[in-house]
């Protein structure tokens, strides 16, 4: 069993605010499975009961279910020690849609079901290839001044899409939500396969690891445990035989399970990552805290990104050095073609 609580979480600042949020948040998609206020209670005081003070929801999660009974389950006093943060403009089917109208009506809407007078953060969900930026400004503005909430980010946007929007904000943008995990990291790949000519090197994201670290950009990984596209979970899974023997030897190693493994992967980049988990599993919230306290060599970290399938750019090198080396030998045996 892994109940017990040693050490309390580390925490993320986020930039140019006083709050201070668990590197590990709650992600709320999957709580209506809980079915009950009560349940939901437990579950909220039991992330609480190891420092994770961070839940993430989203007005589509359940189509509201998630949001309406988390804010059943809410009190006075329980909402003074989390950060809550809520996403908006995805319309199941039809749009995305960043227009105001549809941002204020959604915040309002949230705000009901959370049963809650204010979000900590709200970020808009994926991009919207029509956003008006002065729109999504005069939104944010309404939204600031009303009280409603106070930071502002987004998810799945690329530098560019990012600098087009704080173009026209009041405040720039806290949070990037992303996925990321082991077996699915080409935010990493792109970076580590600079000037080589392979898939690993394919800029998929615009350098969007390297952007939120200059601009103080928060990333949140969200999928921890999953590969590819909602492919599923590479843990325990067959198709990763190598990984889960080298994740496994480490959680060993730091008396860890192999959840928590996954998630000390990520927390042991610099860019200060926020991991959000999506269980509902009160163990597992209490196993996987124990992320926080594992510090992962340089070796440990490179030894499980490549057991992922990853190759580092050396590899490459070696394996055309040798090739090539192989054709010139032939070809200064070839008899020269003036004699």
């Amino acid at each position: 069993m892994f109940l017990s609580k040693e050490v309390s979480m580390k925490t993320i600042t986020l930039h140019n605010t006083n709050l201070s949020v668990s590197e590990i948040g709650m992600g709320c998609m999957r709580i209506n499975s809980l079915e009950t206020a009560d349940a939901v209670k437990e579950w909220i005081d039991t992330a609480l009961a190891h420092d994770i003070n961070f839940f993430d929801h989203a007005d589509i999660y359940a189509k509201g279910q998630c949001e309406e009974l988390f804010g059943k389950a809410l009190t006075p006093s329980l909402r003074d020690q989390i950060i809550l943060q809520s996403k908006c403009a995805i319309r199941p089917g039809i749009a995305f849609d960043f227009s105001k109208e549809h941002i204020l009506h959604s915040v309002d809407d949230i705000l009901n079901r959370l049963r809650t007078d204010y979000l900590d953060i709200l970020l808009l969900h994926r991009p919207d290839t029509l956003m008006e930026p002065e729109e999504v400004a005069d939104a944010f503005r309404t939204l600031k001044a009303a009280g409603k909430v106070r930071h502002f980010g987004v998810s799945n946007q690329t530098p560019m899409q990012i600098e087009l929007l704080n173009k026209y904000l009041d405040e720039p943008l806290l949070i990037n939500q992303l996925q990321l995990s082991i077996a699915h990291c080409p935010m990493i790949n792109s970076g580590i396969n600079a000037n080589m000519y392979n898939d690993s090197a394919i800029n998929r994201d615009g350098g969007i690891l390297e952007y939120c670290r200059l601009k103080d950009i928060t990333i949140q990984a969200w999928s921890p445990f999953q590969y590819g596209m909602f492919e599923g979970v590479f843990l325990g899974n067959e198709k990763f035989p190598e990984l889960n023997r080298v994740i496994n030897e480490l959680a060993e190693k730091y008396n860890v399970t192999d959840s928590a493994i996954a998630v000390a992967w990520i927390l042991r980049h610099p860019a200060g990552i926020q991991t959000i988990i999506g269980t509902t599993n009160k163990d597992r919230i209490a196993q996987i805290s124990k992320a926080s306290l594992v510090n992962l060599t340089r070796e440990e970290w490179y030894r499980l990104y490549m057991a992922a399938g990853n190759q580092l750019p050396e590899t490459y090198y070696i394996q055309s050095c040798t090739r090539l080396q192989k054709e010139l030998i032939s070809y200064d045996q070839l008899p020269s073609a003036n004699n």
